[in-house]
């Protein structure tokens, strides 16, 4: 029989069609993904956010962009199901939910921004090729600029909606502290959304933000400033498993631990700097333990980014023990174990990530 053939008789041609339909439906997205972007870009969204039934020509108008560009713009939103269309008056309409998802920055289920990391790991390629070679990390300061302001954006509506009303609560006893008057340290800070975000609910506290990428530390401060808590939130430049100061009532690692070169000895730092009843909090994407209990959108997402961003700066700073951001509780825990806690806990799940609790 003809090799083809033979070949030919072993696909399953339902299976195929399912793959062939997952595929296109990829690559659609990606196309989709840059639409989205200039879209907000150019504020579209926003402009025909709560204006009801738009023509092209009025939306063009309101934001000042040439009609035939936004005509075949908003075809392509109403193809994606992101704008609805009125055949009989040829208009188009944003709804109250694709207003949340779209045009309204501080919506904690605000897109946009996000897709400024695919096309940072889009421009990044050829440095990924190259590490998958040779086996060379790639450091967080190295990639596109879009990155760090993706990332950013898309974890600062996330953590404003979340970490102090929901995540803090769940924690022994730590929002009484700082309601009082506690010492935190945020490590790996970035931006410096997560410690403004603590500053401004509780102005009895002090904040430390600690991070190694001098760019995003000058964000924070900006940031800090202009929110009113630069005096009691700083930013300086400091590894995690270095920064200065003892007696923190709590030290936080938002979504930066499996980023790190040496896991094990940044958790053995905190445990120094902590106070004798201090608390780690420790924030994850969230991961089951197995690869096998990993199979979704929020899944393939985070390996990945970890595949090209996370692993790759892990293994710039030293590559010890590469976590990637689908670690899992047990090998989180595990950290913790080794680096002297005895008490490591689940405190609360979100689909995009797990808040873990650990003492001394």
């Amino acid at each position: 029989m003809d090799m083809d053939m033979q070949h030919a008789h072993t696909i399953d041609s339902a299976k195929l069609d399912a793959l062939v339909a997952r595929a296109f439906g990829d690559l659609s997205a990606g196309y989709g993904g840059v639409m989205i972007s200039i879209g907000n870009r150019l504020g579209l969204y926003k402009a025909m956010a709560g204006a009801g039934p738009l023509s092209a020509r009025e939306l063009s108008a309101r934001a000042d962009c040439a009609e035939r560009y936004v005509r075949e713009w908003l075809n392509a939103q109403v193809a994606g199901g992101y704008v609805a269309y009125h055949p009989t008056s040829d208009t188009y309409e944003l709804t109250p939910e694709q207003a949340l998802v779209l045009a309204d920055e501080d919506s904690p289920v605000f897109f946009p921004s996000a897709w400024a990391v695919p096309a940072s790991m889009w421009a990044d390629e050829e440095k990924a090729v190259e590490a998958f070679r040779t086996g060379k990390g790639i450091p967080w300061g190295d990639h596109d600029g879009r990155l760090a302001c993706g990332v950013a954006a898309f974890y600062r509506n996330a953590y404003k909606a979340s970490l102090v009303p929901e995540w803090l609560p769940t924690l022994d006893g730590v929002v009484d502290k700082l309601k009082s008057g506690a010492r935190v340290a945020d490590i790996g800070c970035g931006h410096g959304h997560s410690t403004m975000l603590m500053a401004e609910a509780f102005p009895a506290s002090e904040f430390h933000g600690f991070d190694s990428h001098q760019e995003s530390l000058d964000k924070a401060r900006k940031g800090a400033a202009e929110v009113g808590v630069s005096e009691r939130a700083n930013f300086a430049a400091a590894r995690a498993d270095n920064y200065p100061g003892k007696g923190y009532d709590l030290i936080c690692f938002f979504d930066a631990l499996h980023d790190m070169g040496d896991p094990v000895a940044a958790a053995a730092h905190a445990a120094k700097a902590l106070a004798p009843d201090g608390t780690v909090m420790l924030v994850e994407p969230f991961a089951n333990d197995r690869v096998e209990d990993n199979i979704s959108p929020v899944a393939r997402m985070y390996y990945a980014a970890s595949t090209t961003i996370c692993c790759a700066h892990a293994i710039s700073d030293g590559g010890h023990l590469v976590l990637g951001a689908q670690a899992g509780e047990a090998r989180l825990a595990d950290v913790f174990r080794k680096a002297g806690f005895t008490r490591f806990r689940r405190a609360f799940e979100t689909p995009f990530n797990l808040v873990l609790e650990a003492r001394l």
